[in-house]
């Protein structure tokens, strides 16, 4: 248990200790709930102390477009669901982890990011160009014939070169931006399979599911946990979930390719592989899904057919602990961004709590003391919390009347498919009994609406097939060596830098 837990876990005994004398007799406040609570978040501050030391592993969770109201918001829901007081309640990794910075997403060529350029930084600690992957400035998107010469090693190579074991995890195809940074050098965050490769590309460029399999550094990846498996599979091949599925490569097959290579690895692709990977597994390539793995609100209803990302975080540190030099992992909770991108925040907060519990699992799974464990994103999104709902509204609720007459919700985007367009058909109105001068609109009265059901949209200003991405800082929350680095408003490479600190890699290797 870190400094920082046990101060919590102290509780009112800190609080005694450290509220001043004159405080308690002075202070007409000092007996309310609110100031005692705050004293024992200060002593638990004061009995954090820096580990300097080295690391012996390092876990990034990276939440895929989780903007700080997502943070909130996704605090609220946790705690709401569990009868508790959602607004004073705290998510697993923002008790955990105590040193917290805003993270500065700008890429090399754009104010807003996407997640490729920014999980490159993440993880080789440069800033290079929206679209790409593990390729520096020098770039040119979509150019196979620049790729050349403008490579980055990531922390994952580095890793392996130094002996350490290495595991990526994605709710999303493990072949998408995020994952794909720790292992893929590619002009295009699109090239997932062949098929997608430009007709020049043959000598020049790779796509990224065959990087995967050929990756050579070290020994390998100990683990790879993720979807997108017909990125794999040939188009001859039917999917073993859904046969009238297909795979999507028009040449090799890489499942076969990748047991080939490792003779010593298990392949598994459902939840009942998942859970007969035995304690003398060293290696597994899981793939879940033909596409991205379900979200976590409608895994839960499935009979098991997909492990959940604390699972899969829970089994990975097991396989990967098997390797005393250390490792390095990277968790990605990928469909936080897809909900936000489908104006549906109720699958985005619930995949954040599903984040949540992996870290929870994962801090429980190892030594903080040896252990930098993170938490950050790549990138935020037009997502907002507004209006004057009272403590304890539903944070998925109504939270008032506008202008207008109609009820809007507390949760709303800037842009998205949830904004309403105006046609013959969706006349400005304004509710029956609205007061005559109230403007006319053409957004839904939601009065009557279960804003609360998983499938709702909440409204957005501007209309787009796919909400965006926002140029807003993110969080990083961390703990364990150098973990006392991530302080104040740094830039995002700068994350690499102390993952590379912490397990003492040489970043010029």
């Amino acid at each position: 248990m870190t400094s920082f837990a046990r101060a919590l876990v102290a509780g009112v005994s800190v609080i005694a200790l450290t509220v001043p004398a004159f405080a308690q007799s002075t202070l007409p406040q000092a007996d309310d709930s609110y100031f005692l609570a705050a004293q024992a978040e200060l002593a638990a501050k004061e009995a954090i102390k820096p580990n300097t030391g080295k690391a012996t592993n390092v876990i990034m969770f990276i939440v895929d477009g989780m903007s700080v109201p997502t943070i909130t918001a996704a605090r609220i829901l946790e705690g709401q669901n569990a009868g508790v007081d959602g607004e004073s309640h705290s998510l697993a990794f923002e008790k955990l982890l105590p040193h917290t910075a805003l993270v500065k997403t700008y890429t090399h060529d754009s104010q807003v990011a996407d997640s490729a350029p920014t999980a490159t930084a993440i993880t080789s600690g440069i800033k290079s160009l929206n679209g790409t992957i593990g390729v520096d400035q020098t770039a040119v998107l979509e150019d196979c014939a620049s790729q050349a010469g403008s490579t980055t090693k990531s922390i994952f190579e580095q890793a392996e070169e130094a002996g350490l074991a290495t595991g990526v995890i994605s709710t999303a195809r493990i072949t998408h931006a995020t994952p794909a940074a720790a292992y893929a050098h590619t002009v295009a965050r699109d090239w997932e399979n062949d098929t997608q490769l430009p007709e020049d590309a043959a000598g020049k460029c790779a796509d990224i599911a065959s990087q995967l399999v050929d990756w050579s550094f070290g020994d390998g990846f100990e683990v790879v946990f993720g979807g997108g498996r017909a990125n794999f599979m040939l188009d001859s091949q039917k999917d073993p979930e859904d046969e009238t599925k297909m795979g999507a490569r028009k040449s090799r097959d890489l499942i076969a390719d990748w047991q080939a290579k490792h003779n010593d690895g298990a392949y598994v692709w459902n939840q009942e592989g998942f859970d007969a990977l035995g304690a003398d597994t060293t290696r597994v390539l899981g793939l879940f899904n033909g596409s991205h793995m379900q979200y976590e609100a409608d895994r839960a209803k499935d009979a098991g057919g997909e492990p959940s990302i604390a699972e899969m975080t829970t089994k990975a540190i097991e396989i990967l602990s098997k390797n005393d030099t250390g490792y390095v992992l990277m968790v990605e909770g990928g469909r936080v961004d897809h909900a936000h991108h489908a104006g549906n925040a109720a699958r985005a907060l619930t995949d954040t709590i599903a984040v949540s519990e992996a870290v929870q699992a994962a801090y429980d799974a190892v030594n903080p003391e040896d252990t930098l464990i993170l938490v950050t994103a790549d990138h935020s999104h037009v997502f907002s919390i507004a209006g004057y709902p009272v403590r304890g509204n539903p944070i998925l609720g109504i939270a008032g009347t506008a202008d207008d007459g109609k009820a809007y919700t507390t949760l709303g985007y800037m842009n998205g498919p949830g904004a309403a367009t105006y046609d013959e058909a969706n006349p400005p109105t304004r509710p029956e009994g609205a007061d005559a001068d109230a403007p006319l609109t053409i957004r839904a009265d939601l009065k009557d609406v279960d804003t609360t059901d998983i499938d709702f949209l909440q409204q957005a200003l501007i209309p787009m097939g796919s909400e965006s991405h926002a140029g807003d800082d993110v969080t990083i929350f961390a703990q364990g060596p150098q973990s006392y680095l991530f302080d104040g408003v740094i830039e995002q490479n700068m994350i690499y830098h102390v993952m590379a600190k912490a397990l003492e890699l040489n970043a010029a290797k």
